[in-house]
């Protein structure tokens, strides 16, 4: 059954006098439980895409649903309240809060969500723990190795349960074999929180991993 259904899906940017069409009449459908690569050349479209799809950026036609949910019926106000509660995203660059440590930004999202501390904390520890972090809580970023940073990341990105995730790149920034370690985590994740995940990247060893690729060329997957 279809999870994630795209239609029609339109964006461009401005660039001067300029219009720059990015996506072009996307359509896509992806099943519940599938993970799937999003690949194609750099500056295709693909973080564009992610942005879009996880209520990040606006878009100028089509449909978006997630769920029983159309992300085009939204308000703002209504996408980034959906956005908090659902969907998940990990990024190339961690953007984890450097003055903050490892446990403190894992349950950042549901400090967020205004969830009390003393129910934020156990599950914030908890997933640190199932991603290998057990014995780096109370390291800031800056005392973490690039791995280590993006596990937090992913533990920041699943605290709060979401049915989808949105990972952009999520390994581009680290070495072959630390990378080829996060493929394994994701895919594990993947499947033990029962999520939709939906990955742009260029690694072709985390696309083979995943259910199935799309490519985005000329503004459409194929």
């Amino acid at each position: 059954m279809s999870f994630v259904t795209v239609t029609g899906l339109e964006k461009s940017y401005r660039s001067g006098t300029q219009t720059i069409h990015v996506l072009r009449g996307l359509e896509v459908s992806v099943e519940r439980g599938e993970m799937v690569a999003i690949v194609g050349a750099s500056g295709v479209g693909k973080s564009t895409l992610l942005h879009v799809l996880g209520g990040l950026d606006p878009f100028e036609a089509g449909s978006i649903c997630i769920g029983d949910a159309d992300l085009s019926r939204m308000t703002d106000a209504e996408r980034v309240a959906y956005r908090n509660r659902h969907i998940g995203f990990v990024f190339q660059f961690h953007h984890l809060l450097p003055e903050f440590d490892a446990v403190e930004n894992t349950e950042m999202p549901l400090r967020i969500a205004r969830m009390p501390l003393d129910q934020a904390r156990p599950a914030a520890e908890a997933l640190l723990r199932r991603v290998g972090l057990g014995d780096r809580f109370g390291h800031r970023p800056g005392t973490l190795s690039g791995g280590e940073q993006q596990r937090v990341a992913i533990a920041r990105a699943l605290v709060v349960r979401p049915a989808l995730l949105l990972a952009d790149e999520p390994t581009g920034d680290l070495d072959e074999h630390t990378a080829d370690t996060l493929h394994d985590l994701l895919r594990e994740m993947h499947r033990e929180q029962g999520l939709t995940s939906i990955i742009a990247t260029h690694n072709t060893r985390l696309a083979a991993v995943c259910d199935r690729a799309l490519r985005l060329e000329g503004g459409r997957l194929v």
